[in-house]
């Protein structure tokens, strides 16, 4: 299901240097480094800063490295159980991007060239964004769902998968100003302010809505289909699609697994998510679940303590798998509804189960099951009882085996990494 990774036309003009600023786990960098791959595939010189339990898959693609955040600060944002809170989980984000702000500026200034360097950013990589604003670098803002884009016509889901777009546009409008005055600004704002004034830039206000994106280019790493452009987006929006990158370095799919996958009835492929210590839940419900349905499993987590103490033999456990390999060959996808995973999903195409939690994994939910491939559990609600009833539906279901290949068969028909490198090959050309 990977996507090839060839340039659509030669590269004519004189290779630039991309500084990209990554941040997140693996389903949030691993598009980056997809897109970093790509870029470097013409000719150009690409560093990815980002968190240093992510260097062996930057450095092994090829790409220079410069670590945001030590292993040992990733590795206690990712224990705080906050971090899956629909509500505390952004705030604790944030108390790991606020205290790198000034290292990543610090990084950015030692390897920025004038005239050579494009700063490529994570909606949430403050410091390339003052970088931008402080220098005026050529720049792009990338976006790997639609949730992070503000709107006041599609509101993205709210925690654990509320619709509210319903309601009249001056409602909408008057939630998003609360939510900022009340909510995010301050969690935000005073540190951010502080910071930005030891380096000469006026105070912001409004971050989401008003100084989040470049004002030259954002690109959304989604497709149309999944995310379409509303009319209070940014004018400088491009979509390109799914960047569909699987870490090629990583633990391939052993022969143990590819005799599993081989021999017998499809599995039913469950994670929730790499950077999730929190799923004995979510991996328990799932067990007794594939039990009562006589279905087999493979389990892929980082973190196999939350794995039932006895998996059946009708089950495999794996630290990691690329999805590539595993899901073309499975019957079913049980995740916490990250926009990577749902990706792979839909480019395997097979039915999804999802359980999310916060951040755009209820929003990624709702959209994946509104097109008809998924359906979806809040946390409270994924027992083993509904797992086993909703897994049953998607199964059984001949609507939804057309959903899944249609929405394959189109997603497959294009290159979302290339479509990202063309516009950002067009930005460093201004």
């Amino acid at each position: 299901t990977c996507q090839l990774e060839v340039p659509r036309r030669a590269f004519t003009r004189m290779p630039m240097q991309f500084l990209v600023t990554a941040v997140g786990s693996s389903g949030d960098v691993h598009p980056f480094v997809g897109l970093g791959r790509a870029l470097r595939a013409r000719g150009h010189e690409v560093t990815i800063l980002t968190p240093e339990p992510h260097r062996s898959v930057v450095e092994q693609s090829g790409l220079g490295f410069v670590p945001t955040h030590s292993a040992e600060e990733y590795h206690a944002a990712t224990m705080n159980p906050d971090l899956w809170h629909p509500r505390r989980g952004f705030g604790t984000v944030l108390n790991m991007v606020i205290p790198g702000l000034e290292p990543t500026w610090r990084m950015l200034e030692a390897r920025y060239q004038p005239g050579r360097t494009v700063l490529v950013g994570h909606p949430l990589a403050f410091a390339a964004r003052a970088f931008e604003e402080k220098f005026a670098a050529p720049a792009a803002t990338i976006h790997l769902a639609p949730s992070s884009l503000r709107s006041a016509y599609r509101v993205p889901a709210l925690p654990p998968g509320v619709d509210v777009s319903g309601l009249p546009l001056w409602v909408k409008r008057a939630f998003w100003t609360l939510v900022d005055h009340a909510a995010v600004d301050p969690l935000i704002a005073p540190a951010l302010n502080r910071w930005r004034a030891s380096h000469g830039l006026p105070p912001v206000r409004r971050v989401f809505k008003e100084w989040l994106n470049s004002p030259r280019l954002v690109i959304g790493l989604f497709p149309d289909w999944f995310g379409g452009r509303q009319p209070d987006w940014p004018p400088q929006f491009h979509h390109a699609s799914f960047p569909l990158w699987d870490d090629p370095h990583g633990s391939p799919a052993d022969a143990e697994l590819e005799t599993f996958l081989d021999t017998g009835t499809p599995p039913v492929v469950a994670t929730p998510g790499s950077a999730n210590r929190h799923a004995t839940a979510f991996f328990s419900s799932v067990t007794a679940a594939l039990g009562r349905l006589g279905r087999r499993g493979v389990f892929l987590t980082g973190y196999p303590e939350q794995l039932p103490a006895e998996l059946p033999a009708t089950i495999l456990a794996r630290r990691y798998a690329p999805f590539s390999a595993v899901l073309p060959r499975s019957a079913a996808l049980v995740h916490h509804g990250g926009i990577g995973t749902a990706a792979q999903g839909f480019a395997a195409g097979v039915p999804q189960l999802i359980m999310p939690m916060g951040f755009d994994q209820p929003d990624n939910a709702l959209r994946a099951a509104r097109l008809g491939v998924a359906r979806w559990l809040a946390p409270p609600k994924f027992t083993a009882d509904r797992v086993t009833a909703a897994l049953a539906q998607l199964l059984d279901d001949p609507a939804v085996a057309r959903a899944t290949a249609d929405y394959r068969d189109r997603l497959l028909r294009i290159s979302g990494i290339q479509m990202a490198c063309d516009l950002l090959e067009r930005e460093a050309g201004r």
